[in-house]
């Protein structure tokens, strides 16, 4: 779009060398680039981030698309059609991809763990969590550890976190690790990486649910074929999904990853966003949305808000 189009578009009372400026110095500042030389400038990865944080108003909701949710997530279906219904819901109103993760079946409080080395640098970890249940996982590592080294680490890990939700345990290691990061430990960086493996979820279960992922073809971003072969690589890699949901599912609040903030090679062009769902008690999982980064945020994120709340009412409503 040319400097006159865009001012006439947006009913703006300026010069076109002035909105040429004010391009330029957006493009020097790294909030928008040119993908090809003859093409127009469009928002950066950098430049979405400003707007989401700092420019964002939220959309209100069609009362159709307000009724529709309210109607079919009601309180007589059981927990698994909702969340199905819910997921579904939201990959249509937003025609991306939709994904919720699963509540999970119970708390696991560690009680207890141990590792111990195995031959080609891997390491058996022995879970004691809730009461007496024990689960034994295989985690490889790059460099050979010590059994003197594995006992410090399982001592500091029981020390600290006996009792803990395991999958609380790895989100309070990481944040424990940015905030002493000066000072961060040859042992400090060992329980980390080992409890970073040993208490993620099991990927043989299901632990989350993808709707839709056929509506990010029609988008742009998705023109390249190599794009969407790595796109629909990191649907199928649970170990990746697996941990960008854990970190929203820690996080108790909106989470909007724009493109590498995922950290997930594949998703550089897309982004993810993501709210809580469950009762008043406790957080049951994340519902949300992965879609290309030139989305309209302030609609898809109005969606997905409503949706995780009506959500949360039926699954309240269902459990009083």
């Amino acid at each position: 779009m040319g400097s006159k189009t865009l001012a006439q578009t947006a009913g703006l009372n300026i010069s076109t060398a002035t909105i040429r400026n004010v391009m330029a110095n957006l493009d020097s500042m790294g909030l928008v680039s040119a993908p090809h030389t003859s093409a127009g400038r469009v928002p950066t990865n950098m430049g979405f981030r400003m707007y989401v944080d700092s420019m964002l108003e939220f959309s209100p909701i069609e009362a159709a698309i307000k009724d529709k949710l309210k109607n079919q997530l009601n309180a007589d279906q059981d927990k698994d059609t909702l969340i199905n219904m819910a997921n579904n819901l939201l990959s249509d109103i937003t025609q991306m991809a939709g994904v919720i993760t699963l509540p999970k079946s119970g708390q696991l409080n560690l009680r207890r763990i141990e590792f111990l080395p195995l031959p080609d640098k891997k390491i058996l970890a022995i879970l004691v969590v809730n009461e007496r249940d024990v689960q034994n996982r295989i985690v490889h590592v790059d460099k050979d550890y010590t059994q003197d080294e594995l006992i410090k680490v399982s001592n500091y890990l029981n020390h600290h976190f006996m009792g803990k939700d395991i999958f609380q345990i790895r989100a309070l290691l990481v944040k424990e690790m940015q905030r002493a990061r000066k000072q961060v430990d040859e042992l400090m960086t060992a329980a980390v990486n080992l409890a970073d493996q040993a208490l993620k979820p099991d990927e043989d279960n299901e632990s989350y649910r993808l709707q839709g992922q056929a509506n990010l073809i029609r988008f742009n971003e998705a023109d390249n074929a190599n794009q969407l072969q790595q796109l629909f690589q990191v649907f199928q890699n649970k170990r990746d999904m697996l941990g960008l949901l854990d970190r929203c599912i820690q996080a108790e609040d909106m989470q909007v990853f724009i493109g590498s903030e995922a950290g997930i090679e594949g998703l550089d062009d897309f982004s993810v966003i993501s709210v809580p769902y469950g009762t008043k008690e406790h957080t049951l999982g994340v519902l949300g949305v992965i879609g290309p980064t030139r989305m309209e945020y302030s609609k898809v994120i109005s969606a997905v808000d409503i949706t995780a709340r009506f959500l949360s009412l039926a699954l309240g409503a269902e459990n009083q």
